[in-house]
């Protein structure tokens, strides 16, 4: 059992830092960090054993290795050597990521399939294994190897999972798009990794609708000049397109399951930046940082083992879908979906959930938001232990909706990272409590600290996210950046040899912190500096407001005009009284420097495709940029609705 709190409320909104949770003793007992504490010696302390994480990260990542049994040689190298930006992990070690996903009992349940259309499939590990082993053979056939790389343009089914272990089984690196993505998005994401062989639907299904996506694929195709194969899975067709080869095909034979080691910086994958604005960061991560880095976090941040079901609501065009993934290295089935999180309404996902008895289920804190404003309460989640929240800050009013309407003695962990660690900075941790808007800790082995304007730690004030020492799972490199340049700009061009994220942070004293959204679409109104994400909670709180999207228009230091951007719930209209209670709202919690100039309507907020708002790009537009030089449609969500932010003729 854990232990619910009562939610503090101020002048309509909830109290940040007010108490909703905490766990009991038997919580702490249980809990897999606290057994790990105790085998090396630090039992106890959170805080204490953070502190020992960062400051001695070489004993710290041997613990990691040791503890969990990792397979693979790890040599006599030295554990860290060098500093950011060109730091090296276990040298002389090597590993595969994929012996380590697919060991353990083949009886045991390994995968849950479900989609939209009522669909469900089931994996044991051993059947699992059984499917990798047949798509690797297929691969051998086709000439991939050890570098070559595998691209998938999926949706998130099961085949995906398969590709992607048969590939990194071989030493072969990954990357994967949504097939939601359009044809340009696509391209300027593999084109700059020349793959050997493309992966992908016919099309897929989403909000009850199917969409044919042959034809994208064929001009995705035709763009790869390095491409030998294209092999079709038929999702809305009986059987494959007869231009490639089929799934079928590619499994068709029997083999033996095995793996290539490979040493421990070796690419798995890449990834890449939402790349709203030019081409897409190619960002390569390697075999062993992520086995380390999600045996850590997966396992003492969300506290996930054998008998837990893991589910975060994604896409494989998100970083969300490797993380979770790596589940199956700490021995949990994962959950897979594939449809809408709003059809056939906003409770789809809570249905699933307490449907597949679920322990911990993650998702963006829109989601969490839009399930509030529904006026939801889930039921039948006696299983749900744990809920995690990402992708932009969840506000308090969030935190302490999950306490009041969802279960009261579960564990709610907003984390913040990214794709460039594809991890969590920071986050939850069973020992600690939760407070209304507050991530309770920094994850272990993270570094971070916040700097104030002169590159100074600050405690208790809202200065920039940075990492003081390196992570394992960092980088490896960017791809086609041999001299790593394009790196050190991205990350290292504002505090030498630390990493600038690009969030705002509060760290408090007693170690919790709170996230402000990004530092480079701060609104500072008379040297008032404040993060987007506190003007949201109060604008969106209302509940005519669908969405929001506020900018300042100010540079160089002059100040601009402040504009704010809302979409409308079904039925309502921005009238004098709502726009007179919002001014008033905005005027008495934040300042009276944040009354915008101007409320306008729009059809819909900008995201990218894994949810962020374009705030960014939405600034430049309403600064004179054409519409389409300012974002890449590809890699958004709703392109269309960009066209209501260009100045008026």
């Amino acid at each position: 059992m854990t232990r619910g709190c009562g939610v503090a409320k101020m002048g309509g909104m909830v109290e940040e830092d007010a108490l909703l949770w905490e766990p009991t003793p038997e919580v702490v007992q249980g809990a897999r960090i606290t057994r790990y504490m105790e085998q090396v010696g630090r039992p106890g302390d959170y805080e204490d054993v953070w502190k020992w994480s960062v400051e001695s990260p070489a004993d710290f990542w041997t613990s990691i290795w040791d503890y969990f049994g990792v397979v693979g040689t790890r040599g006599d190298g030295p554990v860290i050597q060098g500093t950011m930006p060109d730091a090296e992990w276990f040298s002389g070690s090597d590993l595969n990521y994929a012996e380590n996903a697919l060991r353990g009992h083949p009886g045991r349940t390994a995968v849950i399939f479900r989609n939209e259309q009522g669909s469900r499939w089931q994996y044991s590990l051993g059947e699992l294994r059984e499917e990798v082993a047949r798509v690797r053979a297929g691969l051998v056939r086709l000439g991939v190897g050890r570098g070559d790389r595998v691209v998938a343009y999926v949706p998130n089914i099961p085949e995906a999972l398969i590709a992607f272990l048969a590939t990194a089984s071989l030493g072969a690196i990954w990357s994967s798009c949504s097939p939601d993505f359009g044809a340009a998005g696509v391209t300027d994401r593999f084109a700059q990794i020349e793959p050997k062989v493309l992966i992908a639907v016919d099309g897929y299904r989403y909000g009850g609708k199917a969409y044919d996506r042959s034809e994208v694929v064929r001009e995705i195709a035709g763009k790869l000049p390095a491409l030998e194969a294209t092999v079709w899975i038929p999702v809305l067709a009986a059987a494959a397109p007869d231009d490639g080869l089929s799934w079928d095909d590619l499994r068709a034979r029997t083999a033996p399951l095995e793996f290539e080691r490979v040493p421990f910086g070796h690419p798995l994958w890449v990834l890449y930046s939402s790349g709203t604005t030019g081409l897409p960061k190619p960002i390569v991560h390697g075999h062993g940082g992520i086995v380390l880095e999600h045996l850590k976090s997966l396992s003492f941040h969300q506290d996930l083992g054998e008998g837990d079901v893991f589910f975060w609501y994604t896409t494989t065009g998100w970083m969300m879908w490797n993380y979770l993934i790596g589940g199956l290295l700490v021995g949990s089935t994962i959950l897979l979906y594939d449809g809408s999180a709003a059809h056939p309404d906003t409770g789809v996902l809570w249905r699933l959930t307490a449907e597949e008895g679920v322990t911990y289920f993650g998702t963006g804190a829109p989601y969490i938001m839009a399930s509030m404003k529904a006026g939801l309460k889930p039921e039948g989640l006696e299983r749900l232990r744990g809920i995690g929240s990402t992708g932009s800050p969840l506000p308090p009013e969030g935190f302490a909706w999950v306490y009041s309407d969802v279960k009261p003695d579960v564990q709610l962990g907003s984390f913040s990272g990214g794709t460039d660690v594809c991890t969590g900075f920071v986050g939850a941790v069973p020992l600690l409590p939760i407070r209304a808007g507050v991530i309770p800790c920094r994850c272990l082995g993270a570094s971070v600290e916040s700097f104030d304007h002169s590159g100074s730690p600050i405690v208790g004030e809202v200065g920039e996210l940075v990492i003081t020492r390196p992570m394992p799972s960092m980088p490896v490199m960017f791809w086609n950046d041999p001299s790593g340049e394009r790196y050190r700009e991205s990350y290292f061009a504002d505090y030498p040899g630390v990493w600038r994220h690009g969030d705002w942070i509060k760290i408090l004293p007693g170690g919790g912190c709170v996230i402000y959204g990004r530092s480079d679409s701060t609104l500072n109104r008379g040297g008032v500096r404040m993060g987007t994400s506190e003007f949201y909670r109060v604008v969106e709180r209302f509940d005519e407001i669908a969405d929001s999207l506020v900018i300042d228009t100010g540079q160089l230091g002059t100040e601009g005009r402040l504009l704010l951007f809302v979409t409308l719930t079904g039925g309502a209209s921005l009238s004098d009284e709502l726009v007179s209670r919002m001014r008033t709202a905005l005027r008495t919690e934040l300042s009276p420097r944040h009354v915008p100039d101007e409320i306008h309507v729009v059809p819909g907020i900008p995201r990218t495709l894994s949810g962020k708002k374009l705030e960014v790009p939405v600034r430049k537009i309403l600064l004179g940029t054409p519409v389409e030089k300012a974002a890449n449609p590809d890699a958004m969500a709703n392109p269309e609705v960009l066209t209501h932010f260009a100045p008026k003729q």
